[in-house]
């Protein structure tokens, strides 16, 4: 037996709204379902963010979620248009990905990803 996928990744937040506001409107995750103090989106491939409002504890050296978009360097300013504040401003990186690397509005780190062209 071995893990199939990650299916939802949870993100304690402050203010719902305001992570609606980055992870719905900016990222274009579709939202499930609301109800109370939760939210459900998802990515096109399945995968689940859990928006659970309580007190969040961010950390640097925590779990960062990688988002895969289309095009990080637009993904990035809709992001940080949102709220988000950028660490690392989108970059090639060695192992294949362009990269931003951003701070949720509660401070959690958030990455968006996507694959370079292959070398010619």
């Amino acid at each position: 037996m071995a893990v199939q996928g990650v299916h939802r990744i949870t993100v304690s937040v402050a203010d719902l709204d305001v992570s609606l506001a980055l992870y719905r409107d900016a990222l274009g995750l579709a939202e499930l379902w609301r109800e109370g103090e939760l939210a459900t989106l998802e990515a096109p491939d399945g995968t689940q963010v859990l928006l659970h409002e309580r007190e969040p504890a961010p950390s640097l050296a925590g779990v960062a979620a990688s988002l895969a978009v289309d095009d990080v360097d637009e993904m990035t300013q809709a992001a940080v248009a949102a709220g988000a504040t950028m660490l690392d401003a989108p970059a090639d990186q060695p192992w294949g990905e362009r990269q931003s690397v951003l701070l949720d509005p509660d401070g959690h780190v958030l990455c968006l990803v996507s694959p370079l062209p292959p070398a010619a």
